[in-house]
C-alpha cells in the first residue's frame, strides 16, 4: 500500500473511532432516533440529485438501509442513551463480524474455519467481562442494544455479499447516500410512534457541541469515510484493506478518554484485549498459523470469508 493510501486508512479508521465520542457528545441534546433521522436526511440530500442509485433491486436496497442504516444506528444510539460508554460501544460493535459469520453459515451455508470459531469464542468471552461489569458504564438494557445493533450490522453484510454476488461491484457512495434516503421513513416513523416530544424538543435550542456532532456523524464519518473506503477497496484486495478497522476499538477508547474523560479501567482493558484478539484469530489465524478448518476446506475462501465482515466499519 503506498504511504499516501496507508495515511488516509488511519485516518478513516481514526474518525471511525472517534465517531462514538462524538455520538455521546451529540445525544446529549438530540433523542437516539432524532440523531438517526438527522444523520441520514442530511447524509442524502442533496447528494442524491447529483449521485446515481445503485443498479441494484429497490428491495435490495430498502433491506440493506433497513439493516445496516435504520436498525443499526437506531439501535446503536438508544443502547448508547441507555447506557453504555463510547469506548466499550466502539467495541462491542465490532462483534458484527461474529454476527455475520454466523448468518453465514445459517443462511449461506458457509463452512467456518477452526479460527473463526476460535475468535468468536475469545470475542464473546470479552462481552462476558462486559456483562459482569454490569453498573457505572453499562447497563444491561444498553448493552442489549448493542448486541442487536451488531447483530443488524451482520445481516447487512449478508445482504451486501447476496448484492455484490448477482450484481457485481456497487458504488459505495452511491449505496450510502440512496441507502441513507431509505433509512428516513423506519426511523422517523419510529421516533414518531415512540417519543413524539422527544424529537421535537432535539432540535430546539442546540448548542454548537451538537451541530458540530451533527456535522462530524455525517460529513466526516458518513461522507468522507465510507466514500473514502470504498476508494481504498477499488485500489487493493479487501483483506488488505479491512483489517485497519482493528484499530476502530483502539481510537475509540481513545477518543473517549480525551473528549470524554472516560476511565479505561482494567476489566475494560481485558474485554478490550478478548474481543481485539478474537478479531484478530479471525483475520489472520490462517497467516499466522497455517491452514486448518473446521469439517475440511471452507466453501468460500477463508481469506475473503474473513474480511468480508469487515469491509464496511464505521
Amino acid at each position: 500500500m503506498k504511504p499516501r493510501h496507508l495515511l488516509l486508512a488511519l485516518a478513516i479508521v481514526f474518525f471511525w473511532g472517534v465517531n462514538f465520542a462524538v455520538i455521546k457528545l451529540g445525544l446529549r441534546q438530540i433523542s437516539p432516533l432524532g440523531l438517526g433521522v438527522v444523520r441520514f436526511v442530511l447524509a442524502a440530500f442533496p447528494w442524491i440529485f447529483f449521485i446515481r442509485r445503485p443498479q441494484i433491486p429497490l428491495s435490495s436496497l430498502a433491506l440493506y438501509s433497513l439493516l445496516i442504516f435504520a436498525l443499526q444506528f437506531g439501535l446503536l444510539f438508544t443502547g448508547m442513551k441507555l447506557g453504555v460508554s463510547a469506548g466499550l460501544s466502539s467495541l462491542v460493535l465490532q462483534l458484527q463480524v461474529f454476527f455475520t459469520i454466523g448468518f453465514a453459515i445459517l443462511i449461506l451455508s458457509e463452512r467456518p474455519t477452526r479460527w473463526q470459531l476460535l475468535g468468536a469464542l475469545c470475542a464473546f468471552g470479552g462481552i462476558a467481562v462486559v456483562a459482569a461489569n454490569i453498573g457505572g458504564d453499562v447497563t444491561m438494557a444498553g448493552l442489549l442494544m448493542l448486541l442487536l445493533a451488531a447483530a443488524a450490522w451482520g445481516g447487512g453484510n449478508i445482504v451486501s455479499r447476496v448484492i455484490s454476488t448477482r450484481h457485481g461491484a456497487i458504488n459505495m457512495l452511491g449505496l450510502v447516500c440512496w441507502g441513507s434516503l431509505f433509512a428516513i421513513p423506519p426511523l422517523l416513523a419510529t421516533a414518531l410512534a415512540v417519543d413524539p416530544q422527544g424529537l421535537a424538543a432535539s432540535f430546539v435550542g442546540l448548542d454548537w457541541i451538537s451541530l458540530a456532532a451533527i456535522a462530524y456523524l455525517v460529513y466526516i464519518s458518513t461522507l468522507f469515510g465510507f466514500g473514502a473506503w470504498s476508494r481504498l477497496l477499488s485500489l487493493y484486495p479487501v483483506a488488505t484493506v479491512a483489517p485497519f478497522t482493528l484499530l476502530v476499538p483502539v481510537f475509540g477508547f481513545l477518543g473517549s478518554a480525551v473528549l470524554l474523560g472516560e476511565d479505561v479501567q482494567p476489566w475494560k482493558l481485558l474485554a478490550s484485549a478478548l474481543i481485539i484478539v478474537g478479531l484478530v484469530l479471525n483475520v489472520f489465524g490462517k497467516r499466522l498459523f497455517g491452514r486448518t478448518s473446521v469439517a475440511g476446506a471452507s466453501s468460500v475462501p477463508e481469506e475473503r470469508n474473513a474480511a468480508e465482515p469487515l469491509r464496511k466499519a464505521g
